[in-house]
């Protein structure tokens, strides 16, 4: 019996699920509707129906999710009431942040959003760690007693513990812990030593109340899930949640322990790691734009030599949350997002969507307002017979009756509205991918946009133009690549210090000692998961700036021994970096080292993509059809209707056309072409 590796992701219409046999190395692809009351069950829901398709669940060896319930309940508020215990005197810290705006630096009537602990669940708590770790006032822990004891009388259960300095000094928070426990028996509990233990008081307080305020809604999904995968026969420990930096992490280490915050944009990421993976270090495509448009959703993001863009300072939901991610940037620009008039007779386009249910007014259950893939449909960019290989039949006239509601009042034909907001929806996307290619200093015309989604391959060409970007690479399956993404990774867990100081002041010894603190810590975390006799490999990063400074740089340190070889060597790095990314370096001006960072990568077994075997280049078997289809003109353009399956290795095909298959539709402009690699991936290419 074949081993199988088994990844799921879930996205806002369809649930993707990717079967992997490990010893062909092929895999098998489904998809289910998404359950949005509990996610839970379209994940299950799509287990079963590989059972009934003869999949023993015994041979499932791994399992692999990305989930966005996390983010879910973040941004729509749906987590747990959090109490919060700081240091006597600071309660304000979080009224207070920061001065930032979240870009909005010029409305002076800008409020910030409400906190996640209110200060009627705040408590102060008197003991004091100083800026080195020295102890300045003992903790009262009769203080503390009381007032967990009055956060639990308030039906608190889970509680975020952020004193001063506890990333230098731990001792404070985890003796609050011991009491909590002790207090609040099987009590949720967040300590920001554990959460983020680095400087900054709002940073890390906003990261450790996000964690507390998630821990309890994500440790539920995850019981739910295991006791469901139990019940259904998938008796394998190997459980993994796919974590916001690329890699994945067990189930237990992210509903426990500070890990909940990390899998924020579980979603998301596991597309990019499939990029810069399979296509990056696989097939030696070195630079690359993510481009995921789903049911809800578009998230893009930028591969530079086969590696992801990543930040250690995001926001999500307007709360600020410092963890390592991957760069990515998301707009409500998916299948399911709604047009409507708004009450200034003014076109607007979400950020709502009509999601999994009621959907799409073209699926028909029950949906009646216009979304992009009710435009797309009227555009004739979309099948209606042959949707998700003919499982689902599209009803164009409902489609048609829910763009009225647009078109009537804009004056318009419903063709015309479909037009206008389909090339309103392109250029809002394309324009995102331009403000983060702005960030990060990127020439466009060097990239290849990789869609993928449901929706990816049908408007990645038709944005590529927008940007003037001249390659689009579609995967085998993009509407189930962020599925196939899970299984392309390695279990990856990030640790982090903060002791602020001159390097020049720095003793090898000390820097030594923290990054041995740092490996042990992971060592113990990957005995506690059962990984610790995989193969592993440790990354050391100094966060560096300029004395003076109000921000640092990451700086990677060579691999050997912590010496003062090893410290000259980041030195000189830090000035190449911020010359690269300032466009100037002071060598003469004073160094800090900030923070200390390792990366822990656990190999395991990889999805390796292999080459189709290669055919001379011949025609279609049979004549394609053709369909009307609508690129901007008021008269419809005729345009070759294909399979993919179709198309060999080698075969050209010229747009206008449009190739589908069951996961997704590709539309090749005119003057594009279409060509399928050795690889089995579609390269769309414009022509002069």
């Amino acid at each position: 019996m074949p081993a199988l590796r088994l990844g799921v992701d879930i996205g806002g219409t369809h649930t993707d699920i990717v079967l992997l046999n490990t010893e062909t190395g092929d895999y098998d692809i489904a998809k289910v509707p998404s359950t949005p009351s509990n996610p839970a069950l379209g994940v299950l829901n799509g287990v079963d129906l590989l059972v009934r398709r003869g999949v023993d669940p015994g041979a499932i060896e791994f399992f692999a999710h990305g989930t966005t319930v996390t983010t879910n309940a973040l941004l729509e508020r749906k987590g747990v009431q959090v109490g919060l215990l700081v240091n006597e005197g600071f309660r304000g810290i979080q009224e207070v942040q920061t001065q930032h705006r979240e870009g909005r630096s010029y409305n002076h009537l800008y409020r910030r959003p409400p906190g996640i602990a209110s200060q009627h669940f705040t408590r102060e708590i008197t003991g004091r760690i100083g800026f080195d770790g020295s102890e300045l006032v003992a903790l009262d822990e009769a203080v503390v007693r009381r007032a967990v004891a009055e956060l639990a009388d308030l039906g608190i259960r889970s509680f975020a513990v952020c004193y001063l300095f506890s990333f230098m000094n731990a001792g404070h928070e985890r003796r609050t812990a011991d009491i909590i426990y002790e207090t609040v028996p099987g009590a949720s509990v967040s300590l920001s030593s554990v959460v983020l233990p680095r400087i900054r008081e709002w940073p890390r307080l906003s990261t450790t109340l996000v964690n507390a305020y998630l821990e309890p809604v994500l440790a539920t999904y995850v019981a739910s899930l295991s006791g469901g995968l139990d019940r259904a026969g998938v008796s394998t420990a190997q459980r993994f949640l796919m974590q916001s930096n690329g890699g994945v992490m067990p189930f237990q280490s992210a509903a426990a322990g500070g890990g909940t915050v990390r899998t924020l944009l579980s979603g998301p990421a596991a597309g990019v790691q499939a990029t810069a993976d399979l296509l990056g270090h696989q097939q030696h495509w070195k630079d690359l734009i993510s481009f995921d448009m789903g049911g809800t959703s578009c998230d893009i993001a930028f591969i530079q030599n086969a590696t992801p863009l990543e930040t250690e300072e995001s926001s999500v939901g307007h709360h600020t949350v410092d963890i390592p991610s991957f760069e990515i940037a998301s707009i409500s620009a998916g299948g399911g997002t709604i047009a409507r008039v708004d009450a200034g007779n003014l076109l607007q386009i979400g950020p709502d969507s009509a999601g999994a249910v009621p959907g799409p007014a073209c699926y028909g259950r029950g949906g009646r307002l216009p979304t992009i893939t009710d435009m797309d449909l009227l555009c004739g960019f979309l099948d209606p017979d042959n949707f998700l290989g003919g499982t689902q039949k599209l009803d164009l006239e409902a489609a048609r009756q829910a763009v009225r509601t647009v078109s009537v009042p804009l004056g318009m034909t419903e063709i015309e509205a479909a037009q206008g907001v389909v090339r309103l929806i392109n250029a809002r996307m394309a324009d995102e991918v331009r403000v983060l290619a702005a960030k990060r200093a990127v020439d466009l015309t060097q990239f290849t946009l990789v869609p993928f989604g449901g929706a990816g391959p049908l408007h990645a060409a038709m944005v590529a133009q927008e940007l003037g970007v001249q390659r689009v690479l579609v995967p085998p399956n993009p509407g189930a690549f962020s599925a196939l993404g899970l299984l392309c990774t390695d279990v990856v867990h990030d640790y982090i210090r903060s002791d602020l100081k001159l390097i020049a002041d720095v003793p090898i010894e000390t820097a030594r000692r923290i990054f041995d603190e740092l490996t042990s810590t992971a060592q113990a975390d990957l005995a506690r998961e059962a990984l610790d006799d995989r193969p592993r490999k440790f990354e050391r990063t100094f966060d560096m700036r300029y004395a003076g400074q109000g921000y640092e740089l990451p700086v990677a340190a060579a691999d050997g021994e912590v010496n003062a070889e090893l410290i000259a060597h980041a030195q000189e790095a830090f000035h190449h970096t911020h010359r690269a990314l300032h466009g100037h370096a002071s060598i003469n001006q004073p160094i800090e080292v900030v923070s200390y960072r390792l990366r822990v990568r656990v190999q395991v077994p990889r999805y390796q993509a292999r080459p189709k075997p290669w055919t001379a280049p011949t025609q279609p078997a049979q004549e394609p059809a053709q369909r009307l289809a609508y690129f901007g003109k008021s008269i419809p353009t005729p345009t070759t209707l294909m399979q993919r399956s179709s198309l060999a290795p080698g075969v050209k095909v010229a747009g206008p056309a449009i190739i589908v298959q069951m996961d997704a539709t590709t539309v090749v402009p005119p003057h594009w072409t279409a060509q399928v690699d050795q690889h089995g991936n579609l390269l769309l290419e414009a022509q002069s």
